[in-house]
């Protein structure tokens, strides 16, 4: 019984290292394209706290994330919030004005492609990923919380992203070293 409570200690702990996250790092450039060809760098937002939805348009999590937060973007929007939509699925540059007006989206919505997307979350071509994936970015331009490829239900949930968010505003343009880039670690 002893050998297999050891067992179990190790494997738990072998799944913590492989899970674990990796600190804060500085957020790459990505350049947002919105349908009209308006082109944004992600870099034009340093100053704000920036969340960037990656989505399909037709995937009903997406649609609810967007709804979410376009509510924490009308909230926390003049205290310097702000969010980006970026559709990745097949047809988007068709779907996007359709998805933004059903929707009622505030903010600058776009569309990439999935390599792009996956190059820039770092997601392995071997990887399955879903949808949708987000990413925090503080006011000096470093991730803070990003969805891991296989999802993580923080990131989806208002209360969280809410207190997140809050508290990343609250910051100013100082960055904690200590801080973590997917959301667990973000209690």
């Amino acid at each position: 019984m002893r050998t297999f409570a050891r067992l179990a200690i190790l494997a738990a702990v072998a799944v913590a290292a492989v899970f674990a996250q990796a600190p804060i790092r500085k957020a790459p450039d990505f350049t947002v394209v919105e349908p009209s060809g308006k082109q944004t760098p992600i870099s034009s937002f340093k100053g704000k706290v920036c969340v960037i939805e990656f989505l399909f348009t037709t995937c009903p999590h997406c649609q609810k994330e967007s709804q979410m937060l376009t509510k924490l973007y009308n909230e926390m929007g003049p205290r310097g919030l702000q969010v980006v939509g970026v559709a990745v699925n097949d047809n988007a540059a068709i779907l996007v004005p359709q998805f933004v007006q059903q929707f009622q989206v505030p903010y600058p919505m776009g569309i990439a492609t999935q390599d792009a997307m996956k190059t820039y979350m770092g997601i392995s071509e071997m990887e399955r990923w879903v949808v949708p994936q987000v990413v925090v970015i503080d006011k000096k331009g470093m991730i803070r919380a990003q969805t891991p490829y296989q999802g993580d239900p923080n990131l989806q949930s208002e209360t969280y992203m809410h207190n997140l968010l809050d508290g990343l505003l609250k910051e100013g343009a100082t960055t904690s070293k200590t801080g973590k880039t997917t959301a667990s670690n973000h209690r």
